[in-house]
């Protein structure tokens, strides 16, 4: 770092004529405010909404392994429009060969193949989909519908006006996806070891698309990533199983007397207060239905839920089930899980507590939870989520042992998964098209639930410098966070890791704790049990905040552009108290600090004497003259201009501040705030933070002047890796070399240390 004193300096910062795309505001991508969204991102005072209704009859074929079910639906039109038709989603007709989501596959071939993959390329081992009995209206006169792959159109003889209800009943069957074969959001898992299976049923039934104020209606075809849109409603669900199953499911059981024991029911009740997971199943008894084999007879276990947008159920004669309260203000939830005892040890002793959590910490940053159960089902679904329900699959070795990834693996999943009852069962988004909406923001509040569970918990999501190798990436393997949730590339960066991190930026270092919290618990509020658009969230977030963040939606939603900031050059001026012994000090320390000349350092040996040597006489004043000797005439002319200072003005002279320029450069693309740290050379630190407009002149450089007290050893941009920041090696300055080790291959190094203890 050169140093050059000076006493006075003016700056000149501004550069006309810049183009500022990364800070221009969005109004012109988002869709205009209305009656029914206004423009501060809250529903409007027409905001209006569907509600659908169901009542449905459900049968697990356990013997041919077919769902069958029947279901009456009412329809209520709360829009200002009439409709003529009502479409349906039959997500199990995935399943179908002759879809777009099996011919849409790319592939290639490799010479050398194993029999198994030729034979599921030649025909998949599993062709199931929805196969329509009948499709009538409430006095049983038949309805026209067309099935076009996933989607059913349900024509309406009358049409249906505004604020008109209409009811109608299906018939439907479908056969049930064995997880070895095929898998999916529901599947069905087969225990060799005793002929049994776990049942985990989830887009089991011809469910209503949504019809927005924003969109018309939601029917893009379901093709595997985009998920799902529903409706809001009540639903009264009666599950008929074989009599040994456990089931669980959305809502609450409203038959416990016909179909628990007197003990059971007692547990139940018990489990709704208790602190802790209490069993209500037993291990011992689920092993025991195990052995006695299956049940000829069936019972009929019926749920009822409220306002929820879907509804899922999990049944198994191998269940183990527990359960805990969970105090919510007046309100009590109970959190439950069912498992197999091979889900034992860890299930038993990390499952319910997870949800129990989860329910705890998502209500703090977001709403309270509303429903009055939580749940988290074990079986051959890794995870996925529904109202109320999860299904999650973790579970430890054989021999009851698991590693520490797999304890917090299991936790993680069923945080995420609970998770999901705020984003996207509550706060209720458009699954088909924005995944991020639900995951992304789902992963950043499961962030904060797993720094809740434990200090030093290992999240793999959230924190910035966990998705540094992917912004990294090259740009043709990325996708913009907006984009429909089938073009995504690297799905789970997109989705998931890229908006959470970006939503703790913008927590940790753009707004802060305080202001984020407000506005994102604002959001929840404000769009609990309806329908939000990305605009929504967008306008919301600065509504509640007072926050300008359109730069921020733009270059971390709508680009690929990545933050990379290159600290390339640091200017010292140091101040001196201007005296002449001072002065010339300085410039003798900078001479003497010059490197040799290597010319001159040869010719003290190759030049045996120089002419003016030879001939002294040729020897003057300036041969002997030394410009860097203070004289009595430095000295008058300093005193003279001490004396006009100020006494303000000469203290300050004698504080010997350090003033700095540091210029960065903008490589990624992506603005940022500056982050800097000050390495003191007496060994201290200092981070000083510059807010996002610091670019606003200059998208591609900018100048910043800092002043300290006492001189700094080095600058370190971003040092917390708070940013993203994808190429640390241009952050300091002067540059730091990094040293690596060699990392010998251990082979036989324990994944799971449990073993043998």
């Amino acid at each position: 770092m050169k140093k050059i004193f000076f006493f006075a300096m003016a700056f000149v910062g501004v550069v006309f004529g810049q183009e500022r795309s990364k800070f221009k505001q969005l109004e012109e991508e988002w869709p205009t405010p209305s009656s029914t969204r206004n423009a501060s991102g809250a529903p409007g005072a027409n905001y209006w909404q569907q509600k659908v209704d169901y009542h449905i009859q459900v049968r697990i074929n356990e013997a041919q392994l077919m769902l069958e079910g029947k279901e009456t639906i009412t329809y209520h039109n709360n829009s200002p429009d009439r409709l003529t038709y009502l479409w349906l989603q039959l997500d199990q007709n995935i399943y179908r060969n002759a879809n777009t989501s099996t011919q849409m596959r790319n592939g290639t071939l490799d010479n050398k193949n194993d029999v198994g993959n030729l034979k599921r390329m030649a025909k998949p081992s599993f062709e199931g989909g929805c196969d329509i009995l009948s499709v009538t209206d409430a006095s049983g006169k038949k309805l026209k519908y067309t099935v076009n792959e996933t989607m059913m159109r349900v024509d309406l003889p009358s049409g249906l006006a505004s604020k008109g209800d209409f009811s109608f009943q299906i018939a439907w069957k479908h056969k049930l996806n064995d997880a070895r074969f095929a898998g999916g959001r529901g599947a069905i898992e087969f225990f060799e070891s005793d002929s049994n299976y776990i049942f985990e049923m989830a887009q089991w039934f011809p469910r209503l698309c949504v019809y927005s104020d924003n969109v018309g209606w939601q029917h893009k075809q379901f093709l595997g990533s985009g998920e799902f849109t529903l409706n809001f409603g009540d639903y009264k669900v009666e599950i008929t199983v074989p009599s040994d199953h456990i089931v669980v499911a959305t809502g609450e059981l409203r038959n416990a007397s016909s179909v628990l024991s007197a003990t059971q029911q007692k547990r139940l009740e018990a489990a709704r207060v208790a602190d802790r997971p209490t069993l209500i199943v037993t291990e011992e008894e689920a092993k025991a239905n195990i052995q006695d084999g299956r049940s000829t007879s069936e019972k009929t276990w019926v749920f009822e839920a409220k306002n929820v947008r879907d509804f899922a159920f999990a049944s198994s004669r191998r269940y183990i089930w527990d359960g805990m309260g969970v105090k919510l203000g007046s309100r009590n939830v109970l959190c439950m899980s069912a498992y197999p005892p091979e889900a034992n040890p860890l299930w038993g002793k990390y499952s319910t507590e997870a949800v129990a959590h989860t329910v705890r910490i998502y209500s703090k940053f977001t709403i309270d939870y509303p429903y009055p159960v939580a749940i988290s089902a074990n079986g051959p679904v890794g995870g996925m989520e529904y109202p109320m329900i999860s299904f999650n699959g973790a579970r430890p070795d054989k021999d009851g042992t698991y590693s520490e990834r797999r304890k917090y693996g299991l936790i993680s999943v069923i945080i995420h998964e609970v998770g999901h009852n705020f984003f996207p069962m509550i706060i209720n988004s458009d699954e088909r098209q924005w995944t991020w909406m639900d995951e992304g923001l789902n992963t950043f509040v499961q962030y904060l639930a797993e720094q809740e569970w434990d200090r030093n918990y290992p999240s793999s999501r959230g924190p910035a410098r966990n998705l540094t190798d992917y912004m990294r990436s090259p740009k043709n393997m990325q996708s913009p966070i907006m984009m429909n949730s089938e073009s995504l590339l690297q799905f789970g960066n997109n989705a998931y890791g890229k908006p959470a991190t970006a939503l703790n930026i913008l927590r940790e270092t753009v707004m802060g704790r305080e202001l984020f919290d407000f506005a994102f618990k604002e959001y929840c509020r404000r769009w609990a049990f309806k329908h939000p658009s990305p605009s929504d969230f967008f306008r919301t977030m600065e509504d509640a905040s007072a926050v300008d963040l359109d730069w921020f939606w733009h270059g971390w939603f709508y680009t690929t552009d990545r933050v990379d900031v290159d600290l390339t050059s640091v200017k010292h001026l140091a101040l001196s108290d201007q005296s002449p012994a001072a002065e010339k000090g300085f410039k003798k320390s900078e001479k003497d600090g010059q490197p040799i000349d290597i010319s001159k350092e040869r010719n003290k040996k190759d030049i045996e004497k120089a002419y003016v040597e030879l001939k002294p006489e040729l020897l003057d004043f300036y041969n002997s003259y030394d410009p860097l000797k203070v004289t009595a005439e430095d000295e008058r002319k300093y005193s003279n201009f001490v004396n006009g200072l100020s006494e303000e003005d000469k203290k300050f002279l004698k504080s010997s501040m350090h003033y700095y320029q540091l210029t960065f450069e903008n490589v990624g693309g992506l603005v940022t705030p500056l982050i800097v740290e000050l390495q003191y050379e007496d060994g201290t630190k200092e981070i000083r933070r510059f807010p996002v407009e610091v670019w606003l002149k200059n998208e591609n450089k900018c100048n910043k002047v800092l002043v300290t007290e006492k001189p700094v050893k080095r600058f370190v941009f971003d040092p917390l890796l708070e940013t993203c920041d994808t190429d640390t090696d241009n952050n300091a300055f002067p540059r730091i070399l990094e040293t690596e080790h060699f990392e010998i291959m251990k082979y036989d190094s324990p994944m799971n240390p449990m073993k043998g203890k």
